[in-house]
């Protein structure tokens, strides 16, 4: 199967048009596709060639690598002007490994002019409910936030070192009815139980189109070493937003459980998601990226 080669185009190169790296190019990059200038040209690293059709389609041209393999990335070299990083790091480590494996590409040839990267919230730790900006410390509890925070440090340390202008989009609970996976009536059908009240978190949440919209944003004026919140508008509880779902979905509401019973009830990871509570201010998003949010509460995403 051919595939789009940055190195031919390297050789003869006008460099009229943007170019786009996507590293990976899942439900949120395909989402980012259709919202940027048509003009751009843009590549979508994947590590399936099974996919290549389907990116295609959406109108990124494919190209097979895979970056848990450096030597499948040598291709990604000086080809980009914006890169957008959306790969989650490898399951183990308190390093993310891929995101280093990437920069080392990356700097093998002229450095993109802007990387735009989706962290994750969980940085933070267990805040304890405290509503803060991105200003506060990370304080990351686990290796899968560890990880997070790496791939952040490695990337300003680029960005610094190739004057590449990084922004690191710090990205909570994402939702949409047609992703999958990510719709709370699943786990409502399931019957999945919540926290009771005296024992719940405060989580946060961004539809999977405003996130996608944020990451267009960025790629085109997103700040310099600066890190943003993308979450909508909510100050939900967990168990009130699988309550609110619920209600919405037409389906009943889930059985209620202290933090004893839920740690029995629950995998590890699953119940790590319940021991951090944290409300985010989302006030870099509306002023620097100056995203108005189609879905600033989730009652109105949830029937989107």
């Amino acid at each position: 199967m051919p595939f789009y080669s940055p190195i031919e185009s390297k050789q003869s190169n006008t460099h009229q048009k943007p170019r786009l790296l996507i590293v990976g190019c899942g439900d949120v990059g395909l989402r980012v596709l259709p919202r940027l200038p048509r003009h751009w040209q843009v590549l979508a690293l994947t590590s399936s060639p099974a996919r290549c059709a389907e990116l295609r389609a959406a109108g990124a041209q494919p190209l097979v690598g895979n970056l848990d393999d450096p030597a499948t990335l040598r291709r990604l070299s000086g080809w980009a002007d914006r890169v957008l990083h959306l790969a989650p790091p490898q399951g183990s480590g308190a390093q993310d490994l891929r995101t280093r494996h990437l920069l080392q590409a990356l700097s093998r040839g002229r450095a993109p002019q802007r990387l735009v990267y989706a962290s994750t919230t969980g940085v933070y730790g267990n805040c304890a409910g405290a509503r803060f900006d991105e200003s506060r410390p990370t304080a990351a509890a686990t290796d899968r936030a560890r990880r997070r925070v790496d791939a952040e440090q490695q990337l300003r340390a680029f960005g610094k070192d190739k004057v590449c202008r990084v922004t690191i989009l710090r990205v909570p609970g994402i939702y949409a009815g047609n992703r999958m996976g990510g719709h709370p009536r699943e786990r409502l059908q399931r019957g999945s139980p919540v926290l009771r009240a005296e024992d719940d978190v405060f989580t946060n949440h961004i539809h999977a189109d405003d996130l996608a919209r944020a990451c267009v944003l960025a790629l085109m004026r997103g700040p310099a070493q600066r890190v943003l919140h993308v979450c909508d508008d909510s100050e939900l509880l967990m168990g009130d937003y699988f309550d609110l779902a619920a209600d919405l979905c037409g389906l009943p509401r889930p059985p209620r459980v202290s933090r004893a019973q839920a740690q029995q009830l629950m995998s590890p990871m699953q119940f790590s998601f319940m021991s951090e509570s944290r409300r985010l201010i989302n006030r870099r998003l509306k002023t620097e990226l100056r995203l108005r949010l189609r879905y600033p509460l989730p009652q109105q995403g949830l029937l989107a």
